[in-house]
Formats: C-alpha cells, sequence, structure tokens
C-alpha cells in the first residue's frame, strides 16, 4: 500500500469531494497525507501585456490563497504532514513536490474531458503523464 499521498487541490467546491477520497485512502493504507495547492503566476499570465509591476497583486493573491488552503487543510479533521502552496506551471510543481516529498501517489480531479481539451487544458492530464509516482485521478 501507499505510504505518502500527495492531494492536489485546487481550492473549488470539487476539492472536498476528491479529499474525502484521499482521506479514505490514506486510513486504509496508514499513509501521510499531504497537500497542496498550485497556481499560475500573474506575472506568467500577463508578463507580455504591459510593463506593469504585479508583485502587490501577487502578493495579495498569495495571501488569500495561503489563507484558502489553510482553511481546506483545517475542515479535512485530519493530519495533513504538509501544506503547500506554490506558484508555477501546476503540473510540473505538482510532480516536483511529489518527487521532493518522496510520494508514492498523488491524487487529482479530474472533470473526465477527452480528445484535444485533455491534450491541451488539462492538468491532470499532465501530472499523469510525467509522474514517476502513481496517480489517481478522481471524477468530479
Amino acid at each position: 500500500m501507499y505510504k505518502h499521498i500527495l492531494l492536489a487541490v485546487d481550492l473549488t467546491e470539487d476539492s472536498k469531494k476528491i479529499a474525502l477520497k484521499a482521506i479514505e485512502l490514506t486510513k486504509l493504507s496508514q499513509a501521510k497525507l499531504s497537500v497542496v495547492h498550485v497556481q499560475e503566476s500573474i506575472r506568467y499570465a500577463y508578463a507580455s501585456e504591459a510593463p506593469i509591476d504585479y508583485s502587490q497583486v501577487q502578493t495579495q493573491i498569495d495571501n488569500y490563497a495561503q489563507k484558502s488552503l489553510d482553511e481546506f487543510v483545517r475542515s479535512l479533521s485530519v493530519d495533513v504532514e504538509n501544506s503547500i502552496l506554490e506558484n508555477g506551471k501546476t503540473s510540473n510543481k505538482i510532480r516536483q513536490i511529489a518527487d521532493e516529498l518522496e510520494c508514492d501517489l498523488i491524487i487529482v480531479g479530474s472533470h473526465g474531458r477527452h480528445g484535444l481539451s485533455l491534450l491541451f487544458g488539462s492538468h491532470s492530464s499532465g501530472v499523469i503523464h510525467g509522474a514517476t509516482c502513481d496517480v489517481m485521478a478522481i471524477r468530479v
């Protein structure tokens, strides 16, 4: 069974559904649970649009995201080994964190997309296709 599970959440309503399944699995396997939320940096999204310093806006976004992540983790009512907020390319960061924490399972949500939307727009697909450990995609 698994020893360390990384739960990747986007902090939407669907995250709670995914978390409940992750918690069940951690209890069954007596694994550690870590939670990660990755957000795309505003600097990357709008870097070419205008020569504006987005650092204050990014700081506000990061503070809000950290508060939301902390509230989410508290709402799980289980021990969480690590609670991590990162900025960057979502699938890359999730895989990187899983490797750093030596996780043997990553749990992500999936909206069941297929075809072109799966190839070009799915964070879960990016995690699945580059991970060095098992990945469980839970349909939401």
